[in-house]
């Protein structure tokens, strides 16, 4: 019987400091996220420095508590991983030094990750992974489509030039006048109303993978201000569900070009993004039709956002081709695939 690899994995790259314990890179024993959205609401957005605050304060109580979930001690671990990037550089180093202190003191290697490797591979807690495959990561700072020859090997195919798809959600929301974060309150509006205003599917037409969601953000933001101009009050519902309808257009149709570009087996609907349900209902809607031999795999909702778990299963890849980092880490805010040539 093969033994257990037991990884203890930090995420605190934005606003959630998250411990957890991995088995084998897809058996969850615990996943700890002390989330700081009530103190971030406020402002309309994160704070870093709000949020490193809130992780010094968090990060050893997490730890405790992902140990004694787990029912396991520093001494039956076989690793620590860390997210060391992208994210915010204040928020990524109380993570990263959390996680290089204990493994300095008990003599355990140390594993970076990326955060959006992590995002994808959270997919591991779903089914086996075959490859090649492709992922569409979705979230508040990222918009991109991966292709993965093999397990740890990451290709930029399309990426976004402006607003992330997340970016997008929240500055809409605002106008909206939903608090922060307002991804899960536009989708419900989006069901309720109808795309009767067909804003622009912005680059759509483009022969290439890449997206843009500024102009569509401006696009409803000023639609929004005209109509306050002339005194007319317009459906936010109605509002909600054509930006919503936009989004999910260009994302479900230059993903299918990517299909038709990179033939896979498998699709990884990753990120924060991932747990919109028009575009869960959208991409599995036409795939079926279009790609009926392509299985879509989305990670349940509470491994979308930010977890450790997701570290996890990433860090148990890099582990088997022991990449390891010495106690010279450091945060890396600006970490990114490789884009394709």
């Amino acid at each position: 019987m093969a033994a257990r690899k037991l990884i203890l994995a930090f995420e605190s790259s934005c606003d959630e400091t998250s411990v957890a314990v991995v088995e084998n890179g897809d058996t969850i024993l615990s996943n700890i996220i002390a989330t700081q959205i009530k103190s971030h609401q406020r402002f309309g957005g994160v704070v870093p420095e709000v949020a490193s605050r809130h992780h010094v304060e968090q990060i050893t109580l997490v730890t405790d508590a992902a140990l004694k979930e787990a029912g396991v001690t520093y001494d039956d671990l076989t690793a620590v991983a860390v997210t060391y990037g992208p994210g915010l550089v204040g928020a990524l180093l109380i993570g990263v030094t959390a996680a290089k202190t204990i493994a300095y003191a008990h003599h355990l290697p140390l594993i970076p990750v990326n955060h959006m490797a992590g995002h994808i591979y959270a997919a591991r807690f779903v089914k086996p992974l075959a490859y090649p495959l492709l992922a569409l990561a979705v979230s508040g700072g990222h918009t991109e489509l991966v292709y993965m020859r093999s397990a740890g090997e990451f290709e930029i195919i399309g990426d976004t030039r402006d607003d992330a798809a997340g970016e997008a959600y929240d500055k809409v929301g605002r106008i909206l006048g939903i608090p922060y974060p307002a991804g899960k309150e536009v989708d419900r509006l989006a069901h309720l109303g109808q795309d009767t205003f067909h804003f622009p599917r912005a680059m759509d037409k483009e022969d290439n993978l890449d997206f843009s969601f500024s102009g569509l953000k401006s696009a409803v933001i000023n639609t929004v201000h005209h109509a306050h101009q002339l005194g007319q009050e317009l459906s936010r519902e109605d509002l909600a569900a054509s930006f919503q309808a936009a989004v999910v257009d260009v994302l479900v149709h230059k993903t299918q070009k990517a299909l038709h570009q990179y033939p896979v087996k498998q699709l990884i609907v990753a990120g924060g993004v991932a747990a919109n349900q028009g575009l869960k209902e959208a991409m599995n809607e036409t795939l079926a039709v279009n790609f009926p031999d392509v299985d879509v795999i989305v990670p349940p909702l509470r491994l979308t956002g930010d977890n450790g778990a997701m570290i996890g299963a990433a860090a148990h890849i890099e582990w088997a081709k022991q990449h390891l980092a010495s106690e010279s880490l450091n945060a890396d805010p600006g970490l990114s695939f490789t884009h394709a040539s």
